[in-house]
């Protein structure tokens, strides 16, 4: 098993790497340019769902009494506590993350390692923060949509993000010797917090099969337009400020030019008007001299 400081190394690249291409690339309006191999990790995750994830989360939730599932539910979240104090503080968040410390040490403490959730009762309420997060506060966007296989939805960033967070759980550092029975038995504990996930998610099943022409693409706006929504705290720019000024500016631009074509048309019709008198004088005058007789004669 690698150590520790490989997976710092590895993400330490990742992340350096990540920010220098997101200051010097220019940001695209698809978000999914890699639509065709997601669909296939799609796929994939879907059957591995449908056979394995799925028929133990269902079993799970008919033999796991409420209070139960409620409980490990519980758990988990106190342990993600952790990695949101430590994403507070680097958004600067400081308020919040005096709520989430004081959170956390109820819960730990009072609510039985968090199996019992104090810190919501007290009125300290739950926040979700993590890396991928605190990347999009530091400006840097959200890049391309990903799958990853058996993780799901994703995106450059969030990528990133997920490994920096995994550097951030205490549980981590046991799970990373997997010989050891406390690396295991962390392990076994993922793998419980995969199916209590998996089995609070199964009521979303049938609203997505029912909402959805295209499963993949909706799961894919749905993640995306969260994500926004966590960035920003619940408050998503409508649209880029840049783009508002270019757009503001080709409509005056726009409305200029049709003002001055409109001007040409009224003076080119003025002209015309003019021109249409004089014949219609020319042609009258005409006509008299030729039904006069005496001008004739004169």
């Amino acid at each position: 098993m690698r150590n520790l400081s490989y997976y710092q190394s590895v993400f330490g690249v990742m992340l350096l790497s990540y920010v220098i291409s997101g200051c010097a690339t220019p940001p695209t309006h698809n978000p999914d340019p890699f639509e065709n191999f997601n669909r296939g990790v799609f796929a994939f995750n879907e059957g591995v769902d449908q056979i394995v994830v799925k028929p133990v989360a269902e079993t799970y939730k008919g033999i796991v009494p409420d209070p139960v599932d409620r409980g490990v539910t519980n758990f988990f979240s106190n342990l993600d506590d952790i990695v949101v104090i430590a994403n507070d503080l680097l958004q600067f968040k400081f308020k919040q993350a005096a709520s989430d410390s004081g959170r956390f040490f109820i819960n730990s403490t009072v609510g039985l390692l968090g199996f019992i959730d104090v810190g919501t009762e007290l009125g300290l309420s739950k926040h979700n923060e993590d890396f991928g997060q605190t990347l999009g506060y530091w400006g840097i966007k959200s890049g391309p949509y990903l799958v990853l296989p058996f993780l799901g939805f994703s995106s450059t960033r969030d990528v990133v993000g997920l490994g920096t967070d995994l550097l951030l759980e205490p549980t981590f550092y046991y799970a990373t010797s997997i010989t050891s029975s406390t690396g295991q038995a962390i392990l076994a504990g993922e793998a419980i917090k995969g199916v209590d996930t998996r089995a609070d998610a199964l009521e979303l099943d049938a609203l997505i099969q029912t909402a959805a022409l295209d499963k993949y693409s909706y799961i894919r706006d749905a993640y995306l337009a969260r994500r926004e929504y966590l960035v920003y705290d619940g408050n998503p720019p409508l649209e880029d400020d840049d783009e508002e000024e270019d757009e503001e500016e080709d409509d005056l631009f726009n409305d200029e030019e049709e003002d001055e074509l409109v001007s040409e048309d009224d003076d080119e019709d003025e002209l015309v008007g003019n021109d249409d008198e004089i014949t219609s004088e020319n042609d009258t005058t005409s006509l008299n001299t030729k039904r006069n007789p005496l001008h004739d004669k004169e």
